[in-house]
């Protein structure tokens, strides 16, 4: 029995839009959601996990960079998520071009596309979910989203090279291939682009407000509202979840160690003298909120450990178990005046959610990276 293809594509579209100029302007938004998406991601990453050649070299400041970075990177991506959207709208047809492999070029072209649509969808709802803590895989979330983050660059870049004469000729209203297109389907075109726009402002608007204050009000489907939690701020990790209670810190103090290693009681801690400051708590999910803190300063206690203007921190919770357990703090952090070891929390004591007995507060610092439930303290060089 012999196999031939049929003589004509299996299907046939008539809708007037799905073409190069629709594309084009809706891909421009797109490439520019996924630009600003990568770099605020990237930039992320390497805060929370910075290679040692960098640690040193992070910056304190602005103490609101981290969570103005870290908004906008979620903001980008939902908005991307619509745009994504009709960006397949506009293009799909072309998944049943006929013959569906002319050359091997095309054949090559053809995958690229496969992988940009694949990592995008994938790099975009998985992100969603995470912004919900909600994890329905098997992989570890953060690495996978940042390989596959660099993946849909690469295939983004690739796509553009290639599609670059035609996005050229249909880039403005004025190009020489959007004047060819016929006229009547221009009223339209711009109601379908007004009608995505309004979607994408839809989302961000109903979402933004979980790390843009003024906008709160406005938060119909963030997932985390900044207005709601103990001591007037979100809980993330629980006490529970850490395995930290009550009983366990009954004989707490607290270690710091370097060449002259000493301990410390809440009593004696509360007795040395206190910092107060106004800093974010910024999570990679996007939602974020200013607080006022009260306690030590990090560099005090590590200079009293001797610990120079050059010494790094180190810092382990006594949380049983979790990838951030022990975090490693770079010399900007730990001698920034606004790192403290935090005591109370907006004029409080810190409830047991929050990290009593003492928590790490820093400036331009992922909240992953504010370690509650303090046991040890290093000078580390």
């Amino acid at each position: 029995m012999r196999f031939t293809l049929p003589s004509g594509p299996p299907v046939t579209f008539k809708a007037r839009l799905h073409d190069a100029r629709t594309a084009t302007a809706i891909g421009r938004w797109l490439g520019l959601a996924m630009a600003v998406c990568f770099a605020t991601g990237v930039l992320s990453h390497y805060l929370q996990h910075p290679p040692g050649w960098l640690a040193d070299s992070l910056p304190s400041r602005p103490y609101w960079g981290y969570r103005f970075t870290q908004g906008l990177h979620v903001a980008s991506g939902i908005a991307a998520i619509p745009l994504l959207l009709a960006k397949l709208w506009a293009v799909y047809p072309r998944l049943f071009a006929w013959p569906p492999v002319r050359s091997v070029l095309h054949a090559l072209e053809r995958i690229s596309v496969a992988v940009l649509v694949a990592a995008g969808l994938f790099e975009l709802f998985t992100g969603l979910l995470n912004t919900f803590q909600w994890y329905p895989w098997p992989f570890n979330f953060v690495p996978v989203h940042y390989a596959v983050a660099w993946l849909l660059l690469g295939s983004l870049l690739l796509h553009v090279a290639v599609q670059w004469p035609k996005i050229r000729d249909h880039f403005t209203l004025r190009s020489p291939g959007t004047l060819a297109l016929p006229e009547a389907d221009g009223p339209d075109r711009r109601q379908l682009l007004l009608g995505v726009t309004a979607a994408v402002g839809a989302v961000t608007l109903a979402t933004v407000g979980q790390s843009v204050t003024a906008l709160g009000p406005l938060e119909l489907f963030g997932p985390r509202s900044p207005a709601h939690g103990p001591q007037g701020l979100p809980v993330n990790r629980t006490a529970a979840a850490a395995r930290v209670s009550e009983a366990s810190l009954a004989d707490w103090q607290l270690t710091v160690d370097g060449p002259r290693p000493y301990s410390l009681t809440l009593e004696e801690l509360r007795a040395m003298p206190q910092h107060d400051v106004t800093l974010p708590i910024a999570c990679v999910e996007g939602w974020s909120k200013s607080a006022h803190w009260t306690g030590v300063r990090v560099r005090d206690l590590l200079e009293r450990a001797g610990g120079g203007p050059g010494a790094r921190a180190r810092v382990v919770s006594l949380e049983a178990a979790g990838a951030y357990r022990v975090m490693e703090m770079g010399r900007l952090y730990a001698q920034d005046p606004l790192t403290l070891l935090a005591l109370r929390l907006n004029g409080e004591v810190l409830s047991l959610d929050h990290g009593y007995p003492a928590r790490i507060i820093a400036p331009n610092r992922p909240g992953v990276l504010q370690t509650k439930w303090v046991g040890r303290l290093e000078v580390a060089w």
